[in-house]
């Protein structure tokens, strides 16, 4: 009953990720975009989310009143949303709003029709378990608490870089996806991708000098890409130890 019931959601969210994705053109978009809620495009993609889903729920055996039921109900919140959306400037905050308000309508309509208690439940307890916490607690360090800790230690070596030509944050960016994939990496066991990692951002920064001014943002990167990589493989290893103490 359980793995029916979590086939349910993955089917809902597999048939979203169709209809919102590979059966929406570029001409339904635009569409959209402009001609807002009045936009013929708009409906008729409604209306696919509303077949996709349909066939969604009966192929995971619900009921076929209940998979009717679910079906409109998705297709219509999912029309208004979009609605919404439609006068709304193309923005990245706006997007995760739009795609997080889908997937809380698709675990709405399938707890409805589900009633996948047992599941929730599990999921709950999973979710509270120490090494889960820990490891989300892990992920979390290496965003911003471990990009504001290198600023400061690199701090005495900012003033001697310019970084006018670079774009605004990305190095900050760069590293939160470095940390993320070596960390990531270190859980798995996987060191072999760490060392190319490490390997490519090197060849692309020594790639770079011209001149000595080049040479000195050069090494400042590189210096904190070291630190970057020994802190999260720090963090990772210390980790590992604790959960393969825990298993």
């Amino acid at each position: 009953m359980m793995t029916a019931s979590i086939s349910s959601l993955l089917a809902l969210l597999m048939a979203h990720l169709g209809g919102d994705f590979l059966l929406q053109g570029k001409a339904w978009v635009r569409s959209k975009n402009n001609l807002q809620h009045r936009s013929p495009a708009l409906y008729k993609h409604a209306g696919v989310h509303v077949l996709l889903s349909l066939v969604a729920l009966l192929v995971t055996q619900q009921p076929w009143g209940a998979a009717v039921a679910g079906a409109l109900v998705i297709g219509a919140t999912h029309l208004g949303i979009d609605i919404v959306k439609s006068h709304l400037p193309e923005h990245l905050g706006y997007f995760l709003l739009d795609q997080a308000l889908h997937v809380f309508v698709l675990l709405s309509v399938w707890v409805w029709l589900s009633e996948p208690w047992a599941a929730l439940t599990a999921l709950g307890q999973w979710l509270l378990r120490p090494e889960t916490l820990l490891t989300l607690i892990a992920y979390l360090l290496i965003t911003r608490p471990l990009s504001i800790l290198i600023a400061l230690v690199m701090r005495r070596w900012s003033a001697q870089v310019d970084n006018s030509s670079t774009l605004a944050d990305a190095g900050a960016r760069i590293g939160m996806l470095e940390r993320f994939l070596v960390l990531t990496f270190v859980l798995a066991g996987e060191w072999t991708p760490i060392g190319f990692l490490l390997a490519a951002k090197s060849v692309l920064r020594f790639g770079d000098l011209r001149e000595d001014r080049d040479r000195k943002l050069t090494e400042y990167v590189l210096l904190g890409t070291m630190l970057s990589f020994s802190l999260t493989l720090m963090l990772g290893l210390g980790l590992r130890t604790v959960l393969e103490a825990a298993s």
